[in-house]
C-alpha cells in the first residue's frame, strides 16, 4: 500500500460562511466519489485559502461529514502571490492506496480549473 496525494481546488464568489463551507464540502465529495476512497483510507487532509477568505475555517465544512470525525484536518493561508487566483479553497488529500500515482483522480472546479488543466479530469 501507498501514501498518494490528491489535489483540488475550487473558488468562491464571496467571503461568506455558507457559500465557503459548501465549497468545500463539494470539492472534497467530488474527489472521494472520483477516486473511490473513504474516509478510512485518509491519512489526512491540508487545506488552504487565499489571503481574502477569512469567513470561516473550511475544515468545519468536512468534520461534520459522516465518517471524517477522526481524520486529521489541517487549515492554513495560501502564500499571496500577485497575480494569484482570488477566493480560491485547495486541498490536499493523502491516501493509503494500492492505485498508482497516474491513477489519481485531481479535481478542480470553477475558476481554479485554470490552476492545473493538466491534472484535472472532471469537474462533474
Amino acid at each position: 500500500m501507498y501514501n498518494r496525494g490528491i489535489r483540488g481546488a475550487t473558488t468562491v464568489s464571496q467571503n461568506e460562511e455558507k457559500e465557503i463551507l459548501e465549497a468545500t464540502a463539494e470539492l472534497l465529495k467530488k474527489v472521494v466519489e472520483s477516486n473511490e476512497i473513504v474516509p478510512e483510507d485518509i491519512c489526512s487532509v491540508w487545506i488552504t485559502v487565499t489571503p481574502d477568505l477569512d469567513a470561516t475555517f473550511p475544515a468545519r465544512a468536512i468534520r461534520v461529514l459522516s465518517g471524517w470525525d477522526m481524520v486529521p484536518l489541517m487549515c492554513s493561508t495560501e502564500i499571496p502571490v500577485k497575480g494569484g487566483l482570488p477566493k480560491c479553497i485547495r486541498l490536499l488529500i493523502q491516501v493509503n492506496t494500492n492505485k498508482g500515482q497516474r491513477e489519481m483522480k485531481h479535481i478542480y472546479l470553477n475558476e481554479a480549473k485554470s490552476l492545473r488543466p493538466d491534472l484535472s479530469v472532471s469537474d462533474s
